[in-house]
């Protein structure tokens, strides 16, 4: 393998907007900024919303009527 063809892969610190502090691989070379991470994402913090959307077949048949 030849030298100096592939760039640096350094750790590095990923900061989220939450205040978690992460450690990753990179090949930046300087500290990142996330907006969101798995401590403050509504899907691994069991925040997450069902949107309805069983509304949308009742107002599409208002709308246009119902064809059968």
């Amino acid at each position: 393998m030849k030298k100096e063809l592939h760039p640096k892969y350094q750790l590095i610190k990923a900061t989220c907007s939450c205040g978690n502090v992460m450690e990753v691989n990179s090949t930046l070379s300087e500290d990142i900024s996330v907006e969101i991470c798995s401590k403050c994402h509504p899907f691994y913090t069991g925040q997450q919303k069902i949107v309805d959307t069983g509304g949308r077949v009742q107002r599409f048949e208002k709308k246009f009527g119902k064809t059968s």
